[in-house]
Parts: C-alpha cells; sequence; structure tokens
C-alpha cells in the first residue's frame, strides 16, 4: 500500500520493498514504545512482530504494547487507503489499539477523552518542574474540533510540507493531551498520515534521543501557557522551532532507509 503514496518505493525490487516496509513496522513500533519505557530491543520487536517469539524475562505487558502498535499502524494504513477525513471515532480506534491495559478505570478511559485533568514532570534549567499546561477535560471536545480541522487542512495543501503537516499535528495533539494515557504514542501515529500521503517515509523518533524529544514539547507548552479552547494551537511560536529541528532530522533518518536498499539493489544487478 505505502508504493501508492511514496514513488521512491516503486522503484524497488518487490521483495526490498516488502523487507523495508516490513523493516519500517519493526523500527516505528520499536522506537515508539521504547519512548514510553518499552523494555524490548528492536530485534526482539522483530521476533514477536515477524516470528511470533516471547522474549523470556520481559513483561507481558510490554509484549501487549508491540502487538497493539502494529496493529494501529494497520489502522493507520487501512485509514490512508481509504482517503478519507480522519474521525473522533477513527481516533478512539487508534486509541483503543495502542492502549492494551486490561485494567479498567472510569478515571481513565479507553478509546474515549480523558475525564480527569492531567499532568507530567518536565525538566527545565537542571530542574524537575511539573507540565500543568495540558488542556482541561472540559475544554477537550472543542480544542479537538479545532484540530481535526486543522489537520485536515495540513493535509490537504500541497504547498504544506510534510515535515511543517508533522510538526504541527504531533505537537498540538500532544499540548492538548485529549487521552488519560497514550498520546505521545497516538501523536507519533498520526501526525505520519500527511507524511505518508506527501510522498515521504514515516517520521521516527529515535529512543535514544528520549530526553532531547520530551524536554524539546516540553519547554513549548510551558512557554506556550494552559491551553484553552480559545487559545492559539501553536502557542509559542519561537519555542516550537526547536522541535521542527529536531523533526526534520528525523525524516532524513527515516529517507536514509531508502537509500541502504537502494544500494542493496545497485549490489545486486550489478
Amino acid at each position: 500500500m505505502l508504493e501508492r503514496f511514496i514513488p521512491p518505493l516503486q522503484d524497488l525490487d518487490p521483495d526490498l520493498r516488502d523487507a523495508l516496509i516490513q523493516k519500517l513496522r519493526v523500527r516505528w513500533t520499536h522506537t515508539s514504545t521504547a519512548l514510553e519505557g518499552n523494555t524490548l530491543n528492536e530485534g526482539e520487536t522483530l521476533g514477536l512482530l515477524q516470528y511470533g517469539l516471547t522474549i523470556a524475562g520481559k513483561p507481558l505487558a510490554h509484549h501487549n504494547e508491540v502487538l497493539g502498535h502494529s496493529r494501529a499502524i494497520d489502522l493507520l494504513y487501512r485509514l490512508i487507503a481509504q482517503s478519507r477525513p480522519l474521525t473522533e471515532a477513527d481516533l478512539h480506534e487508534l486509541h483503543a489499539a495502542i492502549q492494551t491495559s486490561v485494567e479498567v478505570d472510569y478515571l481513565k478511559p479507553i478509546g474515549a477523552w480523558k475525564r480527569e485533568p492531567n499532568s507530567t514532570l518536565a525538566k527545565q534549567g537542571g530542574k524537575t518542574v511539573i507540565n500543568d499546561t495540558y488542556a482541561a477535560p472540559e475544554q477537550v471536545p472543542a480544542l479537538m474540533h479545532k484540530w481535526f480541522e486543522g489537520f485536515a487542512l495540513r493535509r490537504g495543501d500541497p504547498a504544506v510540507s510534510a515535515l511543517d503537516a508533522y510538526v504541527w499535528s504531533h505537537a498540538t495533539l500532544v499540548r492538548i493531551h485529549p487521552y488519560a494515557d497514550g498520546n505521545g504514542r497516538l501523536a507519533r501515529l498520526v501526525a505520519n498520515v500527511p507524511v505518508i500521503e506527501k510522498g515521504c517515509l514515516p517520521v521516527l523518533v529515535p529512543a535514544e534521543q528520549r530526553l532531547d524529544y520530551i524536554e524539546s514539547l516540553a519547554s513549548w507548552q510551558l512557554a506556550s501557557g494552559a491551553l484553552r479552547k480559545d487559545s492559539d494551537m501553536e502557542g509559542n511560536h519561537d519555542s516550537l522551532a526547536r522541535f521542527h529541528s529536531q523533526c526534520a532530522g528525523w525524516m532524513k533518518t527515516s529517507s536514509a532507509l531508502i537509500d541502504e536498499v537502494r544500494e542493496l539493489q545497485k549490489k545486486r544487478r550489478a
């Protein structure tokens, strides 16, 4: 399916293209879950997804997180193939796929907007601070309505680059923080819809850059202040530049995956 949207994939031999797409799934799943504390490394993630192998000594919950993220990628690809607007129901379905906990908590619903405020800790200037800038539960429906409109606009406008569409979609969704949990993983999935549709491989956030990634978004959120339904979604534009620069680098890293396979194909045909 990806080759329909990403022209460089069309020039690859079918077996190499399929291997690249599978490698992308494994790396995407590994990096996104590892950013949230999953302990399976990339090789173990491959073993689970490709061969159904369980990893001794690793929590069952971490296995389920990997499988759930992979299912969410399938849902995302299906959505892209259908070429239709992203809906609230789609977002809830993706959230339910990545939230694999069997615990039931009324205040932390799966596949539904959050019901209580949430906050996180952030590193600022060598100190630990509380990031309490996320939208209040009662503000979420109106803000997400604005987010869906902004997402559709950037997704469909050819003048908006894949990078700019990703940065806006990712950053604003985590700033709203519409769910009790899973907001980061969801943002790293959904923000790649316009990236793929604009002909690029998904942006993958390296797990080893976790602290820089979290800190850049938190710095922007704190500089922008508490989010309200009448707020500018992009907040402090200058502070967002750091995250934009990070994403540009990660996009180049993703593009390099195609270059690696092209070299393999070149050697094969020599």
